[in-house]
């Protein structure tokens, strides 16, 4: 599985009103929070529906617009995201623009198993069993859905389950400023000899291949720009 990474030619690219859209249920978790207030700290431009819609300022042609005016779709699939209708026509359109226009989908899987995404299993299989119960007259619509899930849950993405929240966020925004063509950005731009004091404490310290844990202090008078190198070294 890979990353969906194919983009328009330059000829043919639209102008992205948003860098990321963030597809979530409903309410809120500590990792979608913190992703967020990630993404905003590093300037990445990123629309958040649900404040929209607490404001009740949107509309479903308004997030549709949304969606194919992004660059980047952060899909986070937790257990109860196939019991909304708004996501799964949410993630209907993501597919259909990943597919038409080269939007980038970055899925992060909840704390769910994703083959339950693609085969629509386990809390997937519940949602949609409702879904058809209620929506007999527009199945076509079910089945559009579950065709999405399935696409998604088979695009390579972050498994909670695996790895620290922290670490997925981490890893989230290196790949978008990867696929933005943005370096991750430093913590000042005209920081004089900089570089060689972080190489030397990477190299030194930190170097790859070293194979345990290491505690690293940093020490001197204030003012000699201890946090500014630790910032950068992170």
């Amino acid at each position: 599985m890979a990353f969906t990474s194919s983009l328009p030619s330059s000829s043919s690219t639209p102008r992205w009103a948003h860098d990321v859209f963030l597809s979530f249920k409903g309410e809120s978790t500590y990792f979608t929070d913190d992703l967020y207030s990630g993404l905003k700290q590093k300037g990445i431009s990123t629309f958040r529906d649900d404040e929209k819609l607490k404001q009740g300022a949107i509309n479903i042609s308004e997030l549709l617009k949304a969606i194919e005016e992004s660059r980047v779709a952060i899909v986070i699939l937790s257990k109860d995201y196939a019991s909304s209708k708004w996501c799964l026509i949410e993630l209907a359109k993501i597919v259909e623009c990943m597919e038409k226009m080269g939007l980038i989908v970055l899925p992060v899987f909840h704390y769910v198993d994703p083959n339950d995404v693609r085969h629509q299993r386990g809390t997937f299989a519940n949602a949609f069993a409702k879904h058809e119960e209620h929506l007999q007259d527009n199945i076509g619509n079910v089945q559009t859905w579950k065709a999405a899930l399935t696409k998604i849950g088979d695009l390579a993405g972050w498994d909670l389950k695996e790895k620290h929240d922290s670490i997925v966020i981490h890893e989230i925004l290196i790949k978008i400023f990867s696929e933005l063509n943005r370096e991750f950005p430093s913590v000042c731009e005209e920081l004089v000899g900089i570089d060689s004091r972080v190489k030397e404490v990477l190299d030194l310290y930190l170097g790859e291949g070293l194979g345990d844990v290491r505690f690293v202090g940093i020490c001197g008078m204030g003012g000699m720009g201890k946090t500014t190198l630790a910032k950068e070294i992170y």
